[in-house]
Order: C-alpha cells, then structure tokens, then sequence
C-alpha cells in the first residue's frame, strides 16, 4: 500500500476539478419584456451583442421571458411596432460578454422604456 501517492493522487485531482468546472461555466442573462405602452405590440425585436430575440405579438401587461448568452460587448437595441403602426426603436445599456444575472425592460407609452439591470460588472 502506497499511501504517498494515493495522497498525491487525490490532491491533484482536487485542484483540477475547479479549473476544469470553470472552463466549463455558462454566463447567462435572464432577460423579460414587459408591455406596458398602453395596447398591444408587434414585432417585438430585441437585438444584443451577436444575437436578437422576439415575438410577433405582446399583449398590453404581458411579458415576455428570455435567456441570452451575450457574445462580444456592445449595446441593447428594442423595436416593436404599435397597434397604430408605429415604429419605435430603443437604445438599452452596453452588455459584455461573460456578464450575467437579470435584465428586466419595460416599454412604455409613446416609444420609451425603462432598464433594470442586475449583472456582475462587465469583465
């Protein structure tokens, strides 16, 4: 029985299994839309860092959940077309990759918006 090595052995292993569950760590951004303009929406199109998300229609006091995974860094951009026919288009906060947490956005009456980020610091 060679106990100095079974030792050796389990150390090592225990200080790789970090290295190898950080390698392999997702960053996600747990993102919701929420209609409050006044009447529905259509065309819904959030567009981010590499990628954009959406929905043909959103109800007035709906929301819309989705997950992302920001690649690169660079800025949120909303656009959606009223009841009415009329196009807005909205610039969010900058988004880099590697953040995550929650980003709620709640679109208002005549084309604005509020953003509430809750994200780990932009790397």
């Amino acid at each position: 029985m060679n106990i100095p090595n079974r030792n050796c052995a389990w150390a090592l292993s225990a200080m790789m299994l970090p290295a190898l569950l950080a390698g392999c760590h997702s960053y996600h951004v747990e993102t919701s839309v929420e209609n409050r303009t006044g009447g529905a929406i259509q065309l819904l199109e959030v567009d981010y860092p590499s990628a954009s998300f959406g929905d043909n229609r959103l109800d007035e006091g709906g929301v819309f959940h989705y997950r992302i995974q920001v690649r690169g860094s660079g800025p949120l951009k909303v656009q959606y077309t009223t009841s009415d026919e009329r196009q807005f288009h909205i610039d969010g906060p900058t988004l880099a990759e590697r953040q995550q947490g929650s980003l709620q956005i709640v679109l208002l009456p005549d084309g604005q918006a509020e953003f509430h980020p809750k994200l780990t610091p932009q790397p």
